[in-house]
């Protein structure tokens, strides 16, 4: 049984789940060996050896040391710390340290992990424990999503492939909803749940009435923008937009080729063909502007995608879910699965909205600077969120690669407007009539 409840699970419940984290990531990294263990120095990667090792670290740091009875432990791997603290250890020196080799990493994954579950079965009282497990836990599934990413960025083949949910597909739908806005508690309300300090806490922001559509923008859409020149007329790109993308030498989406007049994309390992049907993804925040502009609407503010996502008027409540208060399921939506689906897909996920897919699928991208909301407090791991404020774009609803566990209407994702190597789409706005 899940539950949304960090502070009320038993001890039995996170064991579960640390467990399930746990598997989850080596599912992803297991056939990681030999030179793919450190791999290119690229900004956008981890070496996967220092990151499985960080993976361990996190949770050893905040699950047995720093909340250790009688004060801080020291860590199982001598010089831990100098290793792998990523607030402290710069991201270009993590391919040069003296990283234990992998089987050494992962016996210390493992052992970490059991004394964690120990620790879980002895103090079962001990709520400060729970809450660090569940931190524990959701850093872990972030991390098996980054090592996607990885992959994709590498060239990798696709960690899931072999255990691919079918997504049924549905009625092709297109268009709009408007939706009147008005007065909205944006963000996580005080209570029982888990949240991360950047979703607290739900305050009152005033929407306008607005048009948002009812699905992420598709590849046959995003390609008439290609097509049409949308990658060299300069009028339909911002100033720093365009200065990334001649940075980039871009004449199309990064993983995009065109062969025989037809359009394909890599994925993993792979080059298939350009499914019209599917929402764009890898594409950076200065692209999704771009097709914004060219079709002259605009990305959604966060508000308004979690609006959107979250306000039933029938009921007159906030909802957990688009589709209700009900842990998602493969029919509710596309989270843990081996790729994207069509756009069509999971319509028992609807919001009351009318909007679909707004969680799984493909991250979408905001128009909203990455900000603290009013009377922010940074909790215990205070560089999660506070060290990007102001250099970040909201992302919201989670991508395929997302686990069920992590991701809710209220859950904020924050990356560079150049990064187009995150699972990421988006869905466009216009003025409400």
């Amino acid at each position: 049984m899940h539950t949304q409840a960090a502070t009320a699970m038993n001890p039995d419940t996170l064991s579960s789940e640390l467990r399930a984290s746990r598997r989850h990531l080596a599912r992803i990294t297991d056939d990681l060996d030999g030179e793919r263990l450190l791999g290119p120095k690229l900004a956008i990667v981890n070496p996967p050896l220092w990151e499985l090792g960080h993976v361990a670290w996190f949770q050893e740091y905040w699950c047995l040391r720093r909340s250790a009875p009688g004060g801080m432990l020291d860590s199982i791997v001598p010089g831990a710390d100098a290793l792998y603290d990523s607030a402290k250890v710069a991201h270009d020196t993590r391919w040069n340290l003296p990283l234990p080799d992998l089987k050494a990493t992962r016996s210390y994954q493992s052992e970490v992990l059991q004394r964690v579950l120990r620790r879980l079965e002895r103090e079962p009282e001990n709520r400060e424990l729970h809450y660090f497990a569940q931190l524990a836990i959701f850093h872990e599934d972030m991390h098996a999503e980054a090592f996607h990413y990885t992959r994709q960025t590498l060239g990798y083949s696709n960690p899931l492939q072999d255990n691919e949910i079918a997504a049924v597909p549905g009625t092709r739908i297109a268009g709009d909803v408007e939706l009147i806005g008005g007065t909205f508690a944006l963000g996580a309300p005080p209570g029982g749940d888990f949240v991360f300090d950047n979703e607290k806490w739900a305050h009152d922001v005033q929407l306008r009435p607005f048009r948002i559509s009812r699905t992420p923008v598709t590849n046959v859409e995003y390609a008439v923008f290609v097509d049409a020149g949308g990658y060299s007329r300069r009028e339909w790109w911002s100033e720093e937009g365009w200065a990334w993308r001649s940075r980039e030498i871009l004449q199309a989406p990064k993983y995009w080729t065109k062969q025989d007049g037809t359009w394909t994309q890599r994925r993993f390992d792979r080059v298939v063909g350009l499914h019209p049907d599917e929402p764009i993804i890898h594409v950076s925040w200065h692209e999704a502007e771009a097709y914004c502009r060219y079709a002259n609407r605009r990305l959604p503010t966060e508000a308004e995608w979690e609006y959107a996502a979250s306000w039933d008027p029938r009921a007159d409540e906030k909802k957990h879910y688009p589709w209700g208060n009900r842990f998602p399921d493969a029919a509710h939506a596309n989270l843990e699965n081996a790729g994207v689906a069509v756009t069509a897909a999971h319509p028992e996920g609807d919001a009351a909205s009318g909007c679909r897919q707004l969680i799984g699928n493909v991250w979408e991208w905001t128009e909203s600077a990455f900000v603290p909301y009013p009377g922010f407090v940074v909790d215990p791991y205070k560089e999660y969120s506070e060290p990007w404020f102001g250099t970040h774009k909201v992302l919201r609803g989670g991508s395929f690669a997302t686990t069920r566990r992590l991701i809710r209407n209220t859950w904020r994702n924050f990356y560079t407007p150049e990064r187009y190597d995150v699972f990421a789409g988006f869905r466009t706005c216009a003025p409400g009539t």
